[in-house]
């Protein structure tokens, strides 16, 4: 059986009020900081999981309202479902994405994972990011955020996958006790060589003059300096220093992609 890579952990564990953590799970790092107390910080609600295998990796960042009892929920619920989505993760590419959303909607609607939803305080955004192969997947309920940064996409002013969501949780406000749950998906290709795939909370967002609400800011921070580490750490050192009361939890990670890519048909051939 291959080796795999495993991390987990809540805010209802260990706080990091005034104090950046970052740990890594194989090549995956995990920065996490539990606001600035002097702006009134006192607790953490967020969460993070990340999986990786051979030619995969999955990350689950959360970030709870009213408790941590939601965020704990959820992360123990997937963790039940290691078999199931391991088993998934590792098919063919062309099966993966579509299997792996019908999972998990099965687990999230079931009428146990409901009814434990109802049994907690507070609820959770969550966002749910695969890479395997080429591709980026990921399934987003409530305002977690995901970028995709690459040279190319930056060219263009794109950073940014998915949009945040407000009003849309798991737990005892619950988006799927609805009769039409309501979250997004989405799959992207990886552009050829450096990719650095980052998720975050929006604890990094709102602080200051909510500088990395812009996505060009964030791929500064990993442009020029190639061990992302540096740039993990500095976006936490923004929030510390411009008294950041939320907490907030990063997830990021490089992928050298291999693969070819597509291009305007009317542009030279670049695999060439």
């Amino acid at each position: 059986m291959s080796k795999r890579y495993t991390f987990e952990w809540s805010g209802s564990e260990i706080h990091y009020v005034d104090e950046i953590k970052i740990e890594s799970c194989n090549q995956v790092l995990i920065g996490r900081y539990g606001g600035n107390s002097s702006a009134g910080a006192n607790k953490n609600e967020d969460g993070a999981l990340v999986w990786t295998g051979v030619d995969w990796e999955l990350s689950m960042i959360l970030d709870g309202h009213d408790s941590s009892e939601s965020v704990d929920l959820v992360i123990h619920t997937i963790q039940n479902e290691w078999k199931s989505i391991s088993e998934i993760l590792n098919k063919p590419i062309k099966h993966v994405f579509q299997l792996l959303e019908i999972h998990l909607l099965s687990v999230f609607q079931s009428s146990e994972f409901i009814n434990a939803c109802q049994n907690i305080k507070g609820e959770t955004a969550c966002l749910i990011c695969v890479r395997k192969e080429n591709y980026l997947w990921w399934f987003s309920v409530g305002d977690c955020l995901v970028y995709l940064l690459h040279e190319e996409l930056h060219n263009l002013g794109q950073y940014k996958l998915n949009q945040r969501q407000f009003y849309e949780w798991i737990g005892f406000v619950n988006t799927f006790s609805l009769p039409v749950p309501c979250y997004s998906t989405g799959i992207r290709e990886l552009r050829p060589g450096r990719n650095v795939i980052l998720m975050l909370t929006d604890g990094i967002l709102e602080c200051g003059k909510e500088y990395y609400q812009n996505g060009k800011n964030i791929y500064k921070e990993f442009s020029n300096d190639r061990e992302i580490e540096n740039g993990l750490r500095r976006m936490l050192q923004h929030v510390h220093e411009h008294l950041g009361r939320d907490s907030g939890t990063i997830i990021c990670w490089e992928c050298n992609n291999t693969f070819s890519a597509r291009y305007p048909s009317d542009l030279p051939n670049r695999d060439e």
